[in-house]
């Protein structure tokens, strides 16, 4: 996975560990690797004259959910920021050059399953990191 080299904690031990500032813009990095490997993905599956068009419509579809989800977790930075839960040290750290990340060749050679399965890692990760920081920031959910 062309993600693997991000440090990522594994554990819902270790990531409530992690400070709040932190676990957002892990989140965001994961968000950001994704954008060019699954621009790439559309690209090629559309050049897949046997796939059928609800599988093409479904890959745009989860690319299209990457990018709102991104701007979602931003957008609740910036206003986290603005309570004063967590401070100005985030900025910029959603574009791609505060990602720590070159996004190489490595996300566009793999095979359609290898993809799949690593982004499914990333999401499933995303997914857990997001319902910690829910939780921590809105400790009345009885999470």
């Amino acid at each position: 996975c062309h993600t693997s080299g991000m440090l990522t904690p594994n554990g819902k031990e270790y990531v409530q560990k992690i400070p709040r500032e932190e676990l957002t813009h892990l989140i965001l990095k994961l968000l950001q690797a994704w954008k060019e490997p699954l621009s790439h993905f559309n690209q090629h599956i559309e050049h897949h004259q046997e796939l059928p068009d609800d599988s093409l419509s479904k890959a745009k579809q989860i690319s299209n959910m990457v990018h709102e989800l991104k701007t979602g977790v931003e957008k609740v930075t910036e206003k986290m920021r603005s309570m004063g839960i967590i401070s100005n040290s985030l900025n910029g750290m959603a574009s791609s050059e505060g990602t720590g990340l070159s996004i190489s060749n490595e996300a566009n050679m793999m095979s359609d399953t290898d993809f799949i399965h690593c982004f499914r890692r990333d999401s499933n990760k995303v997914q857990s990191y997001l319902k910690i920081l829910k939780c921590r920031i809105m400790p009345e959910n009885s999470c």
